[in-house]
């Protein structure tokens, strides 16, 4: 089913944007494991809406509701299952949507897909609300990667034209990753971010949508770690991060640039250093034939502008067969990419947790 994610950790979203409630079921956990509610709260509240002018003024609490799963606060081996209900929509702002597809969304391709049964509201289960279930299970997933001394943070690489400053592909430290998750606008470059938040507030005051960049660090992996041909890393975390709404696009490494590149360049040197093998350089972003090189994992994923935007667009009213302007109304991010970042962290969780723990080296 297209909802269920992993081969060893079997995860399955469910719900609607505006059904009662939506939620996930984490099947595979480890017994005896005490999820730290804290942690996961906080990745919860970095995704939720209505923080700042920069997102969507909804509002919901998103308090998970654990159903099953946990005796006495522990993983106790039966599949996890939490939910979060949906506190504050607005379904009549979708009236007009039912028929009338808005541009750049899934509206038409799921109007066609389940002959026009679809829930339109709030995007239905193309909704980018479905990323706070995925976000509990990979806050759930990172602490296990911890305890693996695996750890993972990223931070806005671009927005628009706007560029933070890169991560360091080969001298990264846990604490620069820590020092992201608890920022307001995760950032490198302050003053960059200062930038990209003017630029994001000018956009939303022409009615319009930006798009941009989340850039992702992993440090701690083995060497080894995966799979050759179908199930490498690149293939997993990629399926698991085209889960996330408006994603476009992931490259690892120097990605792209690799094609402009030569042997010569892209080739990164071995040499031992306290008596571990690492690289001088780090292009193929810490991956080497699908397996964990032992250097930092890097990786990057572009999002689309927010499709719902209130400028006037050329549609098509599919009741009548005739063609339409729309203007959307409603509540919706100018841009999705600050909110994006603890969904990226988390999707590159859940994917390496499963492969770690089918891991047969």
């Amino acid at each position: 089913m297209s909802s269920d994610f992993g081969k060893h950790l079997r995860i399955q979203l469910f719900g609607q944007s505006h059904s009662e409630a939506l939620g996930v079921v984490i099947d595979g956990l480890p017994s005896g494991v005490e999820p730290d509610m804290d942690r996961i709260l906080h990745w919860l509240k970095r995704r939720a809406p209505g923080g700042s002018a920069l997102s969507s003024p909804r509002k919901e609490p998103d308090l998970p509701e654990i159903l099953s799963g946990l005796a006495e606060g522990k993983t106790c081996g039966a599949p996890l299952c939490a939910i979060f209900r949906n506190k504050d929509t607005r379904s009549e702002d979708y009236d007009a949507l039912k028929h009338i597809p808005r541009p750049g969304h899934a509206d038409y391709t799921a109007y066609m897909k389940t002959g026009g049964a679809n829930d339109i509201r709030g995007g239905g289960h193309f909704s980018a609300r479905l990323t706070a279930p995925l976000v509990f299970a990979g806050a759930l997933c990172a602490q296990l990667l911890e305890e693996k001394d695996i750890f993972l943070g990223a931070h806005i690489r671009s927005i628009g034209p706007l560029e933070d400053r890169p991560f360091d592909p080969v001298h990264i430290m846990r604490k620069e990753l820590d020092t992201l998750k608890i920022a307001d606008f995760p950032v490198l470059d302050p003053t960059a971010g200062h930038k990209m938040k003017d630029y994001i507030l000018e956009t939303a005051a022409r009615k319009d949508s930006v798009g941009g960049i989340v850039e992702c660090c992993v440090l701690g992996l083995p060497p080894g770690l995966g799979e050759p041909i179908f199930d490498g890393l690149e293939n997993r975390i990629s399926a698991a991060v085209f889960g996330i709404p408006a994603v476009k696009g992931i490259e690892f490494g120097d990605g792209f640039e690799t094609a402009r590149s030569t042997g010569s360049v892209n080739n990164d040197a071995f040499f031992y250093e306290a008596g571990q093998v690492r690289t001088k350089t780090n292009h193929n972003g810490g991956i080497l034939g699908g397996l964990a090189s032992g250097m930092p994992l890097i990786f990057r994923a572009a999002f689309k502008p927010t499709p719902s935007i209130g400028l006037p667009q050329d549609s098509v009213d599919l009741s009548t067969g005739q063609n339409t302007t729309l203007t959307v109304k409603g509540r919706h991010d100018p841009c999705v990419v600050p909110r994006a970042v603890p969904c990226v962290e988390a999707a590159a969780a859940i994917a390496l947790y499963d492969l770690c723990l089918g891991d047969r080296r």
